[in-house]
């Protein structure tokens, strides 16, 4: 004898519960046990939805590849990286003690320097301790909370190191095309306002930017193939639609770039202007010798930055210029092509009475 009976079985997709006709012998239990194997089935697919779910929505941390490929020059890598490291940091620090203690360099133009040397070696300090960590203990991943906060300083740094840029080419402009106004508008209270509004404003833009990766969702490789958390290597992992995101930072990268950029070729169309008025060739080196080192420095600065994010494939050497060789040569620059600093450094390193003698 036969009857039809109902169970009541729990979807593991909608949960809910469907009240499901199973028809089965009194003396079989080939049925019950064809019923339990659905139930069980349908279990392990709901845990297995659950889990890519989970997988989707939030991640522990990413793979930082970097210089993988080559094991045998690790230990090279590593010692070249320390040395670059070293000398970045101690460079800035001789510029910003030099400025510091010297008064005829208590200028608009050194002040804005000094501001410089402390960015790039925060730049510095941002990624390329990791960067030797990895390297010694060849353990590459890096905690998702990590990334997104190392991520966050490099792109505020790099912001705010192409905001004072345009600030120090400005002071520029207005010390050689407007000599007569030029104390009365670079005044130490523009100066502070001037740099207060760069690093405002850099820390919040790099955070609205941060905000909006951190609600993307991620569900392909972790691997980034970079030594340090960049923004567009992580947005290749996204899964979730990233078109409002990739809207917003073009938006953003041409308010930001383009627009500081046009600052320093405007204001440098005019230096250049100026300088070939003056008829003589002393005045015209002193000018150079003054802008020279700033046009170094904003060469080097938007040189890598176009090799990095404007070319079609990735190139590590690029990137490895513009977060270490770049913060590394500015000290270099600025103190071997000013008298004023290189007179600092000496006075400041107890040379200054051997060279006078």
């Amino acid at each position: 004898m036969q009857r039809i009976d109902h169970m009541n079985v729990k979807n593991a997709e909608t949960g809910k519960e469907s009240v499901t006709p199973v028809m089965f012998s009194w003396g079989d239990n080939s049925a019950a046990n064809s019923i339990s194997l659905v139930v069980v089935a349908e279990s392990e697919t709901g845990q297995q939805c659950q889990k890519e779910i989970r997988n989707k929505t939030g991640i522990s941390d990413f793979l930082l590849l970097g210089f993988s490929e080559h094991p045998e020059h690790q230990l090279l890598l590593f010692e070249l990286f320390l040395g670059m490291y070293l000398v970045t940091v101690l460079g800035n620090l001789l510029i910003i003690l030099a400025i510091g203690a010297d008064p005829h360099l208590h200028t608009p133009m050194y002040f804005f320097l000094a501001h410089l040397s402390f960015i790039d070696t925060c730049f510095t300090c941002t990624i390329v301790p990791k960067v030797l960590v990895n390297i010694q203990t060849q353990h590459r991943t890096i905690s998702y909370t990590r990334c997104l906060m190392q991520m966050y300083f490099f792109m505020a740094l790099a912001l705010l190191n192409d905001f004072l840029l345009a600030v120090m080419v400005y002071d520029r402009y207005m010390a050689i095309c407007l000599p007569l106004h030029y104390t009365t508008i670079m005044h130490p209270q523009r100066c502070l306002l001037l740099v207060a509004v760069s690093w405002l404003c850099s820390y919040l833009l790099a955070f609205s930017l941060t905000f909006l990766i951190a609600q993307l969702s991620f569900c392909a490789s972790h691997s980034i193939p970079c030594f340090f958390c960049d923004l567009l290597p992580i947005l290749k992992f996204a899964c979730s639609d990233t078109n409002v995101f990739h809207v917003m930072m073009f938006m953003k990268a041409t308010l930001l770039g383009v627009i500081p950029l046009t600052c320093v070729l405007v204001s440098y169309a005019h230096i250049m202007h100026t300088i070939l008025r003056i008829p003589s060739a002393d005045g015209k080196h002193k000018i150079f010798s003054t802008c020279g080192s700033h046009l170094t420095v904003v060469t080097l600065f938007y040189g890598t930055i176009f090799l990095v994010y404007f070319q079609s494939s990735s190139s590590y050497s690029a990137s490895v210029v513009y977060t270490m060789v770049t913060p590394m040569l500015n000290p270099f620059v600025y103190s071997l092509r000013n008298r004023d600093m290189k007179w600092a450094l000496q006075k400041l390193l107890g040379l200054g009475k051997c060279c006078t003698q």
